[in-house]
């Protein structure tokens, strides 16, 4: 396998990752940039409180569409140099990563949901399916949007192991979970707490 090679697909897929959709299409419709305002995450939820839903679906698609994005320019261009399904993971985590902490935009990123499920929907499209499944499964019985995300992720890498048989694969899936669960440590004390917000409520009036 070309060393090369690899740490090339490796920073092509975290420049991919920086690209922050959230702030791109929120210029693009003129909104303010969702860092500014809200939670402050560069992300599709985030970008719905300016009130354009079409601005969130965008948001939304464009952040899973680059992480499954990398893994196909990986998977479709990495053999010829040597590049199998490991380094193929690897470039999701690196999208992954890109998003989470974006040349870009300082270092500063989103939460990664949808990158994440965009590539893993790539990597294995029944484990995407499953990850799919448990959030919105978690999401309709308990309308919590953050929980919902942990527990898809926390299942993802047990799906993609099942259904794969790899471990190399689902480690670096496992890497990307802790990522993901990491960045929601806030989410997880509101819920400990009881102040997370459900999915459909109103922001409290002060």
């Amino acid at each position: 396998m070309s060393i090369v090679a690899s740490v090339a697909a490796l920073a092509g897929s975290y420049l991919l990752g920086s690209v922050s959709f959230a702030v791109v299409v929120s210029r693009l419709f003129g909104l303010a940039d969702p860092r500014s305002y809200g939670s402050g995450n560069p992300g599709a939820t985030n970008v719905l409180r300016s009130g354009s839903k079409t601005a969130a679906a965008l948001t939304l698609l464009g952040d899973a569409v680059k992480g499954a994005l990398a893994v196909w320019l990986v998977r479709a261009f990495g053999p010829p140099f040597g590049i199998g399904e490991l380094s193929v993971a690897l470039a999701a985590l690196a999208a992954f990563t890109g998003h989470l902490y974006p040349v870009f935009f300082g270092f500063k990123g989103g939460k990664g949901v949808a990158t994440f499920l965009g590539a893993l929907l790539a990597l294995e499209f029944a484990a995407g399916l499953i990850a799919c499944a448990t959030w919105l499964a978690v999401a309709v019985v308990f309308r919590y949007s953050s929980l919902a995300s942990l527990c898809a992720a926390a299942a993802a890498p047990f799906g993609l192991f099942w259904l794969t048989g790899s471990t190399g694969v689902s480690l670096v899936a496992a890497a990307m979970s802790v990522l993901l669960i990491a960045r929601h440590r806030q989410n997880i004390a509101n819920l400990l707490a009881g102040k997370e917000r459900r999915i459909g409520a109103k922001p409290a009036r002060g």
